[in-house]
């Protein structure tokens, strides 16, 4: 950012009332916040985090959506909940479901993959 721009922004900040300053930070930080998430997508390489020995279900999503962070989580979103919902009322075991949870992102991976050569 040039010396102007953030001449212009201390400016404008020390102009507004005490309210505005605080949307003013508000918005800035969302910005910035979905900058950072479009830089972090951006790569299409995954950075596959390990699985610690007691994980859970819930664990393993998480880390999952952050070793694919350029997956959409919302077309996993069925078979992720019935995977859990198998554990959780079905008792299947958690290890089987963590399993099929990395077959499923990593098949989610491949298809995104793909789709971005054609």
């Amino acid at each position: 950012m040039a010396i102007s721009e953030i001449q212009r922004l201390q400016h404008i900040f020390k102009e507004l009332p005490s309210g505005q300053k605080q949307t003013l930070l508000a918005f800035a930080e969302f910005l910035y916040a979905r900058f950072e998430k479009n830089s972090a997508s951006s790569s299409t390489i995954p950075k596959l985090l390990p699985r610690s020995p007691d994980e859970s279900v819930i664990g393993a999503i998480k880390r999952l959506s952050q070793s694919y962070p350029m997956l959409d989580k919302a077309t996993m979103l069925d078979k992720t909940s019935a995977l859990m919902t198998e554990h959780i009322l079905q008792g299947r075991d958690k290890v089987d479901v963590i399993d099929e949870l990395e077959t499923v992102f990593a098949r989610h991976y491949e298809k995104f993959t793909y789709e971005k050569t054609i």
